[in-house]
């Protein structure tokens, strides 16, 4: 990947505390480094966006109206960001957007009129990498306690200690190929 347009976040264990199903925007709590790495994107002129699963609304235990809710907090607190899609599919439903596979990252970086091959997707889950994989976009993992260690292993090369070090870590990269 030579350029980054794009940064594409996974929101729950990512952006925000992981809170199982959270319905409720008083219960948004930024991890560290979230604004700070949303920021630095921004203040490279790089889009930025959330791509987030959200089974809880095919399981029927939120509603659309909830998630977007806890979105809009979740923006307020990040300082706004230029996306935020989500797959509201339960895991078993087949849909294409669900991460592993690519639609979210696709959908996204359409919406932003960037090629998704020139998008950097941050997430905490083999499911967040594999999904930016597929769409031929790169991903960094960001391990957390959530995250499997097998994961954490099997993408370790791929892989930053914490949101703010994957996104300088990326820009850096891209700096250094732009001067090559």
């Amino acid at each position: 990947m030579s350029t980054v347009s794009a940064v594409l976040f996974d929101r729950d264990g990512t952006l925000v505390a992981d809170v199982p199903y959270n319905g409720d925007p008083d219960r948004v709590r930024l991890l560290p480094g979230a604004a700070e790495a949303v920021a630095l994107a921004r203040s490279r002129g790089l889009a930025t966006g959330v791509v987030s699963n959200q089974s809880g609304i095919g399981r029927g235990l939120l509603t659309v109206g909830q998630v977007l809710d806890v979105n809009a907090r979740a923006d307020e607190l990040l300082g706004g960001l230029d996306i935020w899609v989500f797959c509201p599919h339960a895991p078993d439903a087949g849909c294409a957007c669900r991460k592993p596979r690519p639609g979210l990252i696709r959908t996204a970086a359409a919406r932003l009129g960037v090629p998704a091959a020139e998008c950097l997707v941050v997430g905490d889950i083999a499911a967040d990498v594999l999904a930016a994989h597929a769409a031929g976009a790169r991903g960094v993992l960001v391990p957390n306690e959530a995250t499997a260690p097998a994961e954490a292993k099997r993408f370790s090369s791929h892989s930053a200690p914490d949101v703010l070090t994957a996104v300088r870590s990326a820009l850096r990269v891209t700096a250094g190929r732009a001067s090559a």
